[in-house]
């Protein structure tokens, strides 16, 4: 037990059973946001058919269940957790067999300082945006690790250009939230969704808020892979692109790692430019557990109706060519988030105030 407590370090002034219950907590922590990790997967891949069932007039997979196919998302999971698992003969097993593990943890572990509502947050850290970046750039070593270790020419491809959209697409991303950062003072989410309260919500605070968040959300669109970006995963092209050759759970893993990062993407968006669990020009009192819950409500209102948006993109526009992804990122979000982070801080410092309404 004390070679355990020294391999976590930092822990060595907890007693052995003070230690059990520390790992104990975290346990319980870890089980609650996986569950909610793999319900909200399967209501995103209902959701995600029903947008396109309704936008592209199709009736969809509406049988399995008495309401609106509200069961297909469980026969799926059951068909993918039962399903044979293969490999190529010729995969290198070890890369192959990590890639999915490494791709899935980096999408868990931004739950972590990710704020629902008032206290509501496993983790408030002081670096919360900036490690919610970090780690969310983990991901694409995991697909590279996918693409090369399959031993698949289209697999290595599709790795390949999502490695080139990862770096083109964070740059924007970083430097868009760098303004919401520059208002707030503070990289903890937390403080910045307190800095939104009473209606002052950062997306319609100034007009330099404004180009960030519109920077943000097409960027993070990207950085998921989502169409009109998913040139990684494009089937025309690629067949499945980097995951070609996985089936069964382990196929199921990458799927649910998208979903994933769409939510993780949606929630930086509503805390960081939507005042996060705070409503528009009415400042709430967080001091009972049924308003700390309907804070998480309203977050989750504004989460939802961004992964509506992701998918509303998805099934409208078309699939953009390679050289259109690099051009659209580097030529012309990354001027614009400068433009943004630049803009803002005459606006807020130098109170140049140019614009009429602000609040």
């Amino acid at each position: 037990m004390k070679d355990l407590i020294e391999f976590f370090g930092g822990l060595e002034f907890l007693s052995e059973n003070e230690f059990l219950t520390y790992l104990l907590a975290y346990a319980v922590v870890l089980g609650a946001v996986f569950a909610i990790y793999g319900l909200f997967a399967m209501f995103a891949i209902w959701m995600e058919r029903k947008v396109s069932a309704h936008m592209q007039s199709r009736l969809g997979p509406m049988r399995t269940g008495a309401w609106h196919g509200w069961a297909q998302p469980i026969a799926d999971a059951i068909k993918l957790f039962v399903k044979e698992d293969i490999w190529p003969a010729k995969a290198d097993r070890i890369l192959w067999l990590l890639a999915p593990g490494v791709v899935f943890a980096a999408a868990l572990a931004c739950f972590v300082a990710l704020p629902i509502s008032e206290g509501w947050v496993v983790n408030d850290l002081n670096l919360g945006v900036f490690f919610v970046i970090a780690i969310a750039s983990i991901e694409v070593v995991g697909v590279i690790m996918a693409g090369w270790g399959s031993n698949n020419k289209w697999s290595l491809f599709g790795a390949i250009r999502q490695g080139a959209q990862v770096v083109s697409y964070e740059i924007p991303a970083a430097l868009a939230l760098m303004v919401p950062i520059l208002m707030a003072g503070s990289f903890s989410l937390t403080e910045i969704v307190d800095a939104q309260k009473g209606g002052s919500w950062y997306i319609w605070y100034s007009p330099w808020l404004l180009i960030a968040g519109i920077v943000y959300f097409l960027a993070s669109i990207a950085g998921c892979k989502r169409a009109p970006f998913d040139i990684p995963e494009a089937e025309s092209e690629l067949v499945a692109g980097f995951h070609t050759e996985y089936s069964g759970l382990r196929f199921a893993i990458f799927f649910m790692e998208e979903y994933a990062a769409v939510l993780v993407v949606s929630a930086i968006f509503a805390t960081a430019f939507l005042g996060g669990w705070h409503l528009p020009f009415v400042e709430l009192e967080f001091d009972s557990f049924w308003m700390i819950l309907l804070g998480a409500m309203i977050c989750m209102a504004k989460i939802v109706f961004m992964v509506f948006l992701q998918m509303w993109l998805r099934w409208t526009l078309p699939r953009l060519r390679v050289d259109q992804v690099m051009a659209l990122g580097y030529k012309y979000l990354t001027p614009f988030a400068f433009l943004a982070v630049v803009g803002a801080a005459i606006y807020e410092f130098a109170a140049w105030r140019w614009i009429p309404f602000v609040f």
